[in-house]
């Protein structure tokens, strides 16, 4: 979903992750062919991005999928992040020009501690949970292996495939699914 030509899969997808359906859809989606961000400073950490996008009202998405437990993932979703904000602005620039950028991590282990297989994290006020301070971070975990067995215990219930994202995860999820079946 990160090249040319995919971007009806890619908005498709998105829409699924980020639950936006009706009027909220995302309509369009650019896909971004540097996905690479470049270490500004001799001795910076280079990073590359599986798929890297921008949305129609300027929003930037990144999408990582790890395979490999590498320890850290939290850490290193927040440095994708910032990378990709704070390489949106230049000197002179207003800090409103700062576009909001989503970070999306597939992950095939478990890394966060929630009980769901998609978990999705804002800036919120401790205290007051629902003062939002900005939009301008939103970091998803989507956790193969908690879904996996949210997928086994269905038994039979059609339902589950109601939600556009776990029809998405199924697809992606297929030739470990044959795999799984044919032990």
């Amino acid at each position: 979903m990160g090249e040319k030509g995919s971007e009806e899969q890619l908005l498709a997808f998105l829409n699924a992750v980020l639950g936006r359906t009706g009027a909220k859809r995302l309509e369009t989606v650019e896909i971004l062919e540097d996905r690479a961000l470049t270490p500004e400073f001799l001795g910076d950490k280079a990073s590359v991005l599986d798929v890297r996008a921008k949305t129609g009202d300027g929003t930037r998405v990144n999408i990582e999928v790890q395979l490999r437990n590498f320890g850290d993932m939290d850490r290193r979703s927040l440095f994708y992040w910032s990378r990709e904000y704070t390489k949106q602005i230049k000197a002179g620039d207003d800090y409103i020009e700062l576009p909001n950028v989503i970070a999306i991590n597939i992950v095939d282990f478990e890394c966060i501690d929630s009980k769901s297989f998609h978990a999705c994290f804002h800036l919120w006020e401790d205290s007051e949970k629902d003062q939002l301070l900005t939009d301008a971070l939103e970091i998803h975990f989507i956790d193969m292996v908690k879904f996996r067995r949210l997928h086994y215990n269905i038994d039979g219930d059609n339902s589950f495939f109601d939600d556009p994202l776990r029809r998405w995860l199924t697809f992606f999820d297929l030739d470990r699914l044959r795999e799984q079946a044919l032990k």
